[in-house]
């Protein structure tokens, strides 16, 4: 075997070698995002399955809030069929708003507030809020490192040539940054 028959061989090889390392190192950041993804579906999907539950306590409480429930259980349809991040972000932020209006409506009514039933729900709600928002966090750290391998070089090379993409960050809508004021201390004669 001649000399540069051996160096181009040696090339190769290295080609070869560098290229299964960049692809297996974008399938393991790809799956990373995949699993962040899918631990705020579970988050997203245990705040669904405790609104009925949460409804149905303030309905036996609160019955002519028809609207608060209606606007809470299309919030949360359209969250259980959100097709992408963006769909599911969006439905996010009308569930949250809507589930502010029902805690709302809650303080008119200190026996509700009083349900033992009623707390521990919304404690449950309170710390699937929390693990949500640690999700969402991951997910997108998974996505910024998933993002900026693909487009480092030499990585973008195979990255673009195994139809590797950019994925999308959960993003809040606009408006999410303020707070909603809910106040269940003070009784509402008080409050005035």
């Amino acid at each position: 075997m001649s000399k540069p028959l051996i160096v181009v061989v040696a090339v190769l090889v290295l080609l070869a070698l560098f290229g299964f390392g960049s692809y297996n190192s974008l399938v393991n950041l790809d799956e990373t995002v995949e699993s962040c993804w899918s631990q705020i579906d579970n988050q997203l999907q245990r705040r669904a399955d405790l609104i009925p539950n949460l409804v149905a306590t303030v309905k036996g409480y609160a019955a002519h809030e028809e609207a608060v429930f209606t606007q809470v259980n299309e919030a949360r349809a359209k969250l259980a069929g959100a097709q992408s991040v963006r769909d599911a972000a969006q439905a996010d932020a009308r569930l949250s708003g809507a589930l502010s209006r029902l805690l709302a409506v809650v303080e008119n009514y200190p026996n509700l507030k009083a349900d033992a039933n009623f707390r521990r729900l919304q404690d449950e709600l309170a710390g699937t809020e929390n693990r949500i928002a640690v999700a969402r966090m991951d997910y997108n750290n998974a996505v910024r490192r998933f993002n900026a391998a693909i487009r480092r070089f030499p990585t973008v090379i195979f990255a673009r040539l195994l139809g590797f993409t950019p994925k999308d960050y959960f993003q809040a809508e606009p408006g999410a940054q303020s707070v909603p004021k809910v106040d269940f201390g003070t009784p509402p004669a008080a409050r005035q």
